[in-house]
């Protein structure tokens, strides 16, 4: 129920800012009050709604809403999320090459031993899209610890849902982890060189490649949608 009334508030049909009170819902699906109360407490845990004692039921403004919930990507329409994978990858670029920047000066020998791990891993997973992603998530989260800041590697946690949505589209093109593979290389030998510089151009290298399956990605299904 969380989720259907989550679509009809993107889809407008929620449009003057009320959201159904616990006794419309149970009129409307005919459950009980203690599963109409869960299903608030569900969308105001997103930050979709305000639920408020003796108050209405009122939809937060959508800028405030909980996007890195994997629970909220699941609801949203295509198009919003090709929108937020596109604003992920802003962030990327702003935070990763720095990240990369950083971990060049501190990174362990530990943590480069488990980058090369990760990096035989993922040429072995090439055909394996899903299982190379999860390997391709950790080796950023790896960096991202190695650059030793405790609040951007909570940011870059927490954008996770988002990094696999994302990877799980940048992963279709042909040769497409490949080509991953090799710019994780090129990181990887960066940072084995401790030179910053070189780690934040590799980074960032990656990323406009990444950028550019994105952006066909996009193409392609506008192009879809015209035809249809």
């Amino acid at each position: 129920m969380a989720a259907h009334l989550t679509r009809r508030i993107v889809s407008g049909e929620i449009a003057d800012g009320r959201a159904p009170s616990e006794l419309d819902i149970t009129r409307e699906f005919g459950v009980s009050r203690v599963v109409a109360r869960e299903t608030l407490k569900i969308l105001a845990s997103l930050d979709i709604v305000d639920v408020a004692q003796g108050r209405r039921v009122v939809v937060r403004p959508r800028a405030e809403w909980d996007y890195l919930s994997p629970l909220l990507i699941e609801w949203l329409p295509p198009e919003t999320v090709g929108e937020l994978l596109q604003e992920l990858h802003q962030m990327r670029v702003l935070l990763e090459p720095e990240l990369a920047a950083m971990a060049a000066v501190s990174v362990s020998d530990e943590t480069l031993a488990r980058l090369e791990d990760e990096i035989g891993r993922m040429a072995a997973l090439e055909v394996d899209p899903n299982a190379y992603l999860e390997v391709d998530h950790e080796f950023h989260m790896e960096i991202c610890r190695a650059a030793d800041n405790r609040i951007l590697d909570r940011i870059m946690y927490s954008a996770r849902w988002l990094g696999t949505a994302s990877r799980r589209i940048t992963n279709e093109a042909p040769a497409a982890l490949r080509k991953a593979t090799a710019d994780h290389k090129a990181i990887y030998e960066a940072l084995v060189a401790r030179d910053p510089d070189r780690a934040r151009a590799a980074m960032r290298k990656h990323l406009a490649n990444n950028s550019a399956l994105l952006a066909e990605k996009e193409e392609r299904t506008r192009r879809a949608a015209r035809r249809r």
